[in-house]
């Protein structure tokens, strides 16, 4: 096949180092192949619309500015699916063929897709249903995509959380506090294990390993006993309350409203405050993971990831996922990054590490 016409597009949540990839696909399918590369907007919605929202890409993409700027200059959704898309009249319509008809009419030869595993599962089962060739590329800033050790935004939201905890901490200790960090983290907590390390947290509590509080008022009484005035504890959303239920919230109305993870962190709070005599503050992240400035390796795992991505499409390989694994650009079949999820090992190397640091997983 002689490849003339290539599409990228974003979907899902938004996370740092999307705008590397779309700055390396262009540079070497344009600058090496001599392709087209069309930029879709908002993920699969730009294809449903008619006419459909895109836009040919230019050496505009190819400034330094792109490196450094958060989010993705082409605009994602992690609303509407399109095999079941829903109304405000209560309607639940499969629009698949929509987006079919817009990838068609673009006249493309392939398909770029950066997402996560819910992203990437819808983008597969389209492009079977429609013979679109595709090819994938992880981000998450959650890091739980099997067959990669490492996904686009990750590192970022470590280092957000990070920052958090160091900003935390001085407060923590003025005021004689115990401070409880609430991270993003849907289904796995890599996000809370990496930045309790590197933060210096006392307690850190993720979804993969259950807790209780005697163990965490253990961990106070022995802080407080060793001169201690204060501690850390950090903890992913996800986690439940210790009787085994989720805290959730809703955002938005009508048919688009969304149920998201949040509030784990002021129930965390508000029970050592009750059972310790702690006094406590919480800190929600929320978005300000997503955002802001990329960090270095995702910029760098960004362009590395566009570029291989790129080599598949010229080699027909597709149906592949772009992977980083032991220092190298490998590539996966899609369905084997989207059936496995990558958890905490709760007897990985970080929790060993942790524990040996004498961190509490509240267990």
């Amino acid at each position: 096949m002689a490849v003339k016409r290539v599409g990228i597009l974003t979907s899902g949540g938004d996370c740092a180092g999307l705008n590397a990839v779309i700055r390396a696909v262009y540079a070497h399918a344009s600058g090496h192949f001599g392709w087209e590369v069309i930029g879709i907007h908002n993920g699969t919605a730009g294809l449903m619309a008619r006419p459909v929202e895109v836009t040919a890409l230019d050496d505009r993409v190819m400034g330094s500015d792109m490196l450094r700027q958060g989010g993705t200059i082409l605009g994602t959704t992690n609303k509407g699916d399109p095999f079941a898309f829903p109304y405000e009249d209560g309607r639940v319509v499969d629009r698949s063929e929509e987006v079919i008809e817009g990838f068609r009419q673009l006249k493309l030869d392939a398909l770029i897709g950066i997402g996560g595993d819910g992203s990437l599962d819808i983008l597969r089962r389209l492009a079977i249903q429609g013979g679109i060739d595709l090819v994938a590329i992880p981000k998450t800033i959650d890091n739980d995509l099997g067959a990669t050790e490492m996904s686009i935004g990750f590192e970022t939201a470590v280092q957000t959380a990070t920052a958090a905890l160091d900003h935390l901490q001085p407060t923590a200790a003025s005021h004689s506090r115990v401070m409880v960090l609430e991270v993003m983290g849907r289904d796995a907590g890599h996000i809370a294990l990496s930045a309790g390390i590197a933060g210096g947290a006392d307690v850190i509590l993720i979804p993969e390993l259950p807790y209780n509080f005697a163990a965490m008022e253990a961990k106070l009484a022995a802080l407080r006993k060793r001169g201690r005035n204060f501690a850390l504890v950090i903890v992913a959303e996800s986690v439940k309350t210790e009787g085994g239920q989720s805290i959730t919230a809703v955002h938005g109305g009508g048919a688009q409203a969304m149920q998201t993870y949040g509030g784990i962190g002021h129930y965390i709070g508000a029970e050592l405050a009750k059972r310790c005599g702690a006094e406590t503050r919480v800190t929600v992240l929320g978005h300000v993971q997503r955002g802001g400035t990329p960090e270095p390796k995702d910029r760098i795992l960004g362009s590395a990831f566009g570029v291989h991505a790129v080599d598949l499409i010229a080699a027909g390989k597709f149906d592949r996922m772009v992977a980083w694994n032991a220092r190298q650009v490998i590539d996966v079949p899609i369905l084997s990054a989207i059936q496995g999820a990558a958890t905490v090992d709760p007897a990985g190397a970080l929790v060993k590490t942790a524990r040996g640091l004498g961190i509490s997983f509240g267990d």
